[in-house]
């Protein structure tokens, strides 16, 4: 009988690499600049003001 956690096969070894590369890679990407994005946009709302507002 195989073990529950036993190796991986090279089929899901490269499911999981496709997984990873092609759809959680840009996720996180996305997120990323969004979330800095909105940071960038709070900062100006709330303590700078909007781009050529000092000066």
């Amino acid at each position: 009988m195989e073990q529950p956690n036993g190796p991986f096969t090279k089929a899901q070894e490269l499911r999981s690499f496709l997984f990873l590369s092609v759809v959680m890679a840009p996720v996180l990407a996305g997120i990323i600049v969004a979330g800095y994005g909105f940071l960038v946009w709070m900062y100006q709302l709330l303590v700078a003001g909007p781009p050529g507002s000092r000066g």
